[in-house]
């Protein structure tokens, strides 16, 4: 397994940690299998999408804004409701499918962390299994 850090700078925001995770299947040198990448994190998520246009990610961001979570009136007392709903939504885990070492990403296909209750490190942790 490998694990990097992720620094984010704002509340909310999504990060391309495309190269870090094709450098974390280089170093578990699997040839043919599945890559995950988890995040173990309650108000941060994983995720894949375009990262051609930086702007699809900001659009995003917009749109997760537009449920209007942090107007409702929620029970947890830390005030980060919208981050925790936000990360379940989206999810903090994926799985890749690597074939000759490499990740079969579509492409225009990139993977993001996703931050809803920044900033602060973060971490990211690769898993590969195969042959």
């Amino acid at each position: 397994m490998v694990t990097f850090q992720i620094q984010t700078t704002r509340k909310e925001e999504f990060i391309d940690i495309t190269a870090q995770v094709a450098d974390a299947v280089a170093k578990e040198d699997v040839k043919r299998g599945i890559c995950c990448v988890y995040i173990p994190h309650t108000t941060a998520a994983v995720t894949i999408n375009e990262n051609a246009d930086p702007t699809v990610s900001r659009d995003i961001l917009m749109g997760l804004s537009h449920l209007k979570l942090e107007s409702l009136h929620f029970a947890h007392l830390e005030g980060n409701s919208p981050a925790h709903i936000k990360s379940s939504v989206i999810g903090c885990s994926l799985v890749i499918i690597i074939e000759n070492n490499r990740l079969q990403l579509g492409t225009w296909q990139g993977i993001f962390f996703c931050e809803f209750d920044g900033p602060r490190a973060r971490k990211v942790m690769v898993q590969c299994i195969g042959t």
